[in-house]
């Protein structure tokens, strides 16, 4: 009787034993998928990342301004010394200040024998945009095309990497079309028209006295009105939208040579006139971008490469990763708890069996690594459980995140075996970490105390 009823007591621990084991792993298992996805969609936002620009963008592509703070170096110093090139209207925030380039910039960069291309960024501010066959106004961003980044188009057809749209053409955005309410193959062919108002001049009183005599007051008021100049153009495509922009606001853009235009007349009697942002140009193929770079820094300017925007970009998807990865790691700081627990439980129920073990001669280090590997399987087995959740999870959701995305056949979820592989040896050192304490613990019981133990 009392041998059943050991045997039976003996069961249950075992059963309780195995639940026990079961809920510690299934807990480790929600931290291994949540960082098995992270590294997924870390992996696979690099990879897109990278081939996009890659593909898309010109590795010989640099960008060119004045002031660090718009690469966010520096900051904002609030108060400087008067300079006719800094313009306290600009910068993105209220109060910010921002040094621009003028044309005697531009010209240092035409005579230098490493750049082409090179354009200035121009602040194209329409008053209003009308397309044809509306009747109503619309107020958005214009732009110039930029020849070094390739875009999809959603109707129509875009020029290839490195060339121009003609001065007559426009590109409208996907999100243009959303808003008229219209097929993006529809508009193709349809005149757009940019209304620009050019800044108000600085009239003096003579000018005044002389309008007021010719016309009385009507004259002065329209003396004093700006003028306003239309810019007629055709949509030769309407660019795709992508949800990886990170933000950006659609534009509609014109070319490098009416862009200059109509900033020249937009421009023209304001302090703006001659100024700029930056400049983009490209660096000659047979000169390394960086090398530009480093020089033009010791010049005063600052400079941005394609690779340096590639980093940039691959910071912000680290960071997102990071952000998801800490989640999973919390809830595996939790697990090392729940390891811990299991374990005492377990040196607790079978405290008569290591009582024997070691009555029959079997050393305190063979003792402890037998909690130690019931610990790892543990971790082990929680983190294939989430591995294979995380991958069988995201094989079944890449193609409704790539429709989503609107990416094609692209994956956002790349899972690669090393880093599960990596991940996996990871946890089964936590697990064996978490259960050297209980191990210990087994390894120094007292034989004769143990075997007394019911």
């Amino acid at each position: 009787m009392r041998r059943a009823d050991i045997m039976k007591r003996a069961g249950r621990n075992l059963r309780q034993a195995k639940g026990r084991t079961i809920l510690t792993s299934l807990a480790i298992a929600v931290g291994a998928f949540t960082l098995t996805m992270a590294l997924a969609a870390g992996q696979g936002t690099r990879d897109y990342a990278d081939k996009l620009l890659k593909n898309n963008v010109d590795p010989q592509a640099i960008f060119v301004v004045k002031d660090k703070s718009l690469f966010g170096e520096g900051g904002d110093v609030g108060l400087r010394e008067y300079d006719p090139d800094v313009s306290a209207s600009m910068g993105g925030r209220p109060g910010a200040t921002l040094k621009q380039m003028n044309e005697k910039d531009v010209t240092y960069l035409q005579e230098r024998g490493d750049l082409t291309t090179i354009v200035p960024v121009y602040q194209l501010g329409a008053k209003w945009i009308q397309f044809e066959g509306k009747d109503k106004k619309y107020i958005g961003s214009v732009d110039y095309y930029d020849v070094t980044v390739l875009n999809e188009a959603k109707a129509g057809a875009l020029p290839p990497l490195g060339s121009q749209i003609s001065d007559s053409e426009a590109v409208v955005p996907q999100a243009y079309a959303e808003t008229l309410g219209v097929a993006p193959e529809n508009l193709i062919g349809k005149k757009v028209t940019l209304t620009f108002t050019q800044a108000t001049a600085n009239v003096s009183e003579e000018q005044i006295k002389v309008a007021f005599v010719q016309g009385g007051s009507e004259a002065v008021q329209a003396l004093m009105q700006p003028i306003e100049r239309n810019y007629v153009f055709t949509v030769r495509a309407v660019q795709k939208k992508s949800t990886m922009s990170l933000g950006s606001a659609p534009k509609l853009y014109v070319s490098a040579n009416s862009a200059k235009t109509i900033n020249d007349f937009a421009s023209s009697g304001s302090a703006n006139a001659g100024k700029y942002m930056g400049v983009s140009a490209l660096v000659k193929k047979a000169t390394d971008p960086q090398t530009v770079k480093d020089e033009l820094e010791k010049k005063g300017y600052a400079a941005q490469t394609a690779k340096d925007a590639q980093g940039m970009l691959f910071a912000i998807v680290n960071t997102l990763q990071g952000i998801v990865a800490g989640f999973g790691l919390l809830t595996l700081f939790a697990s090392v708890f729940g390891i811990i627990n299991t374990q005492y439980i377990s040196v607790l129920e079978r405290t008569s069996q290591i009582g024997l073990m070691k009555a029959l001669g079997m050393p305190r280090r063979a003792i402890a690594k037998l909690f130690r590997y019931e610990a790892a399987w543990i971790g082990f087995l929680g983190g294939l459980l989430g591995a294979l959740s995380a991958y069988i999870v995201g094989t079944f959701a890449n193609p409704q995140i790539s429709k989503w995305l609107d990416i094609g056949d692209d994956r956002i979820l790349n899972f690669v075996w090393w880093q599960i592989g990596a991940l996996l040896l990871v946890l089964v050192v936590i697990a064996i970490v978490a259960g050297w304490l209980p191990a210990r613990k087994a390894a120094r019981l007292d034989p004769i105390e143990a075997l007394r133990t019911e």
